[in-house]
């Protein structure tokens, strides 16, 4: 087991390489001189020649590889021109929002999804399976933008006085009370790593709220997230739910099944031990692949219900063509994606002990 996650974590090395390098080409496979196709009108002589200083574009193409990984290993990827800040900082403020509504989502997929799949390859060709299998194709085709809004109109509109209303927008009500964990703990760190990462884990309202005990705002957190966790959750909760049920039924037909049925094992016991763990592996690949789609940026779920994340600034920041953050954040997002398929493979081995002995 050991050697085979090694392996892994080996072979995902040549992949990130590959990945800095494509993104690190963008910039340079911008038509025309990339000083005038990233500041515009402001791009004078002398601007454009202190440009190209301050970025290295005057250097060879692989010394300005080696110092654009130099600058990722050390957490830097420059300023951005739309927002006068640097873009580490950007990505500590708005990266958070998308991790944990798309965390969000996958869990309200995964806690529906897999029960419905489970279910309607038990109840095979019954009304069940087939109105599970037709709500399911139902939520593929649905579009997002449009599950949104209604979803905003019917609880922040239509029920709103009663107790099911929901927020509309935004992730927390003005004046509830947001300070991050490490402040109501006392502590007093200076200025550096660790503090950004404490700025980072305290951006996310709900793990903050947990680790202060502050459960109003754990509280505030979680209702502005249900509604668009619950629009952004529909297309994977559809799949997963298709995917366990074609997965279950393929496993259900086994002859080891049967002999477990015969041997008199109890029908919960055969179903969820013996089927469903069986059955894991195409479920955990839709998993991985839904949660790096989710990470990759839910641009319409984040502009209609005011969520200052990933997708929403990497449309602002391709609209202003500051590519400064269309690099960075592709960056992380990729790394993301990479670990997350790690992680999907480490677990098959877990799951399959097949797998790790081949």
């Amino acid at each position: 087991m050991v050697q085979y996650v090694i392996r892994r974590i080996f072979a995902t090395i040549p992949v990130l390489f590959g990945i800095l390098f494509v993104v690190f080409m963008l910039i340079r496979l911008i038509p025309g001189d990339p000083c005038h196709a990233m500041l515009g009108e402001k791009a004078t002589k002398e601007v454009c020649d202190r440009f190209v200083h301050e970025h290295g574009l005057d250097k060879p193409l692989l010394t300005q590889f080696g110092i654009y990984i130099n600058s990722i290993a050390h957490g830097k990827f420059g300023d951005s021109f739309r927002y006068g800040i640097p873009i580490t900082r950007l990505l500590i403020e708005r990266l958070p929002a998308t991790i944990e509504l798309s965390v969000s989502a996958l869990f309200i997929s995964i806690i529906i999804g897999i029960p419905l799949g489970i279910i309607a390859s038990i109840k095979h060709n019954s009304w069940i399976d087939v109105l599970t299998m037709l709500w399911a194709n139902i939520g593929v085709s649905m579009p997002v933008f449009w599950l949104g809004l209604m979803l905003a109109y019917l609880f922040a509109i239509v029920l709103k006085g009663t107790p099911f209303w929901l927020p509309p927008s935004g992730r927390l009500t003005v004046g509830i009370d947001s300070t991050p964990f490490y402040e109501v703990w006392g502590w007093h760190l200076p200025d550096g790593t660790w503090k950004s990462t404490l700025y980072f884990l305290s951006n996310l309202h709900i793990l903050n709220g947990l680790l202060s005990a502050n459960w109003e705002l754990l509280k505030d957190a979680v209702k502005h997230l249900i509604l668009p966790a619950a629009a952004l959750g529909t297309i994977p909760l559809a799949l997963i739910a298709r995917m366990t049920r074609s997965s279950m039924l393929e496993v259900l037909g086994q002859d080891y099944i049967r002999t477990a049925r015969s041997k008199g094992l109890p029908r919960r016991l055969v179903i969820l031990k013996h089927a469903f763990r069986n059955s894991l592996l195409p479920i955990v690949t839709i998993l991985g692949l839904s949660l790096g789609s989710l990470l990759g940026g839910a641009v319409l779920t984040e502009t209609i219900f005011g969520i200052s994340g990933v997708g929403r600034t990497l449309f602002d920041a391709i609209t202003a063509r500051d590519y400064g953050i269309v690099q960075a954040f592709t960056v992380v997002i990729a790394i993301f994606f990479v670990l997350i398929n790690l992680i999907v493979d480490i677990s098959y081995a877990y799951l399959d002990p097949r797998i790790r002995l081949d």
